[in-house]
C-alpha cells in the first residue's frame, strides 16, 4: 500500500458493495416510543470498505496521536501523565472500580472506599500533611484546591499579606485563571528573548 493511500479519509476509499467490517453488537434493547421526527429513515452512510482497510485506517489514526507507546512525555501534563500499563489494568477490574456508579450505596463499594482511604492515608504521610484529598478531577482542579489549602494555611496564622501567586507568561492557562478564583493576584513574569523567565516583579 503506497503512503498516498495514508493521507486519504476512509470514505475517500470507500467502495460500494464492500462489506468487510461488521459493527459490534451495542447491548441496547430497541427504543419504543420515540417521537417519529426523532427517528432515522435510511440507515447511516458509512463507508464500505474492507477488513483489512478498517485495520490499517484505525493503525493509522492511533500512530498520529501522540502517546507512551510512541514517544517521551516530558512534564506532568493535566490530562498526559504516565499512568504504567498495570495500574490501568487493575482499575479496569469490574471488582475494583470499573462498574462502580457514583450514586450507588456506599455499603456496595467498600472495597473501593478502603483502597481510596489506605492510598489518601499513604499519601498524607509521604507529604507531612493532616489530610489529603481525591476528589479533584483534573490538574485544573488540583490547582485550584491546592491554592485553597495554601490560602487557608496563612489565613490560619493570621497572615493575610500573601495575596500575589507569580506565573510565567509561558504558564498553562488554567494556572492563572485557579489563582483567580482562588481570589489571589497574578504576577506574570515576562519571557526573555532567550526563553527563559525574567522579570523583576515579586511576590508578596
Amino acid at each position: 500500500m503506497n503512503r498516498e493511500y495514508y493521507g486519504k479519509l476512509i470514505f475517500e476509499l470507500s467502495r460500494p458493495g464492500r462489506k468487510g467490517y461488521r459493527l459490534p453488537a451495542n447491548g441496547c434493547p430497541e427504543a419504543v416510543g420515540l417521537p417519529s421526527a426523532l427517528l432515522r429513515g435510511d440507515a447511516p452512510e458509512l463507508p464500505q470498505v474492507d477488513e483489512l482497510t478498517v485495520v490499517r485506517h484505525y493503525n493509522n489514526m492511533s500512530t498520529n496521536n501522540f502517546g507512551v507507546d510512541t514517544g517521551f512525555y516530558p512534564l506532568g501534563s493535566c490530562t498526559m501523565k504516565y499512568n504504567p500499563r498495570i495500574n490501568e489494568e487493575i482499575a479496569a477490574k469490574p471488582a475494583l472500580a470499573a462498574s462502580l456508579h457514583p450514586h450507588q450505596p456506599d455499603y456496595t463499594a467498600q472495597g473501593a472506599l478502603e483502597a481510596y482511604h489506605k492510598l489518601q492515608a499513604a499519601l498524607s504521610e509521604i507529604g507531612g500533611m493532616g489530610e489529603f484529598t481525591l476528589n479533584p478531577y483534573a490538574g485544573a482542579h488540583g490547582e485550584l484546591t491546592g491554592l485553597m489549602v495554601i490560602r487557608a494555611y496563612h489565613m490560619s496564622r493570621g497572615d493575610s499579606g500573601r495575596t500575589k501567586v507569580i506565573v510565567p507568561d509561558s504558564a498553562h492557562g488554567t494556572n492563572p485563571a485557579s489563582a483567580a478564583m482562588a481570589g489571589l493576584k497574578v504576577v506574570e513574569v515576562k519571557s526573555l528573548p532567550d526563553g527563559r523567565c525574567g522579570g523583576t516583579e515579586t511576590a508578596a
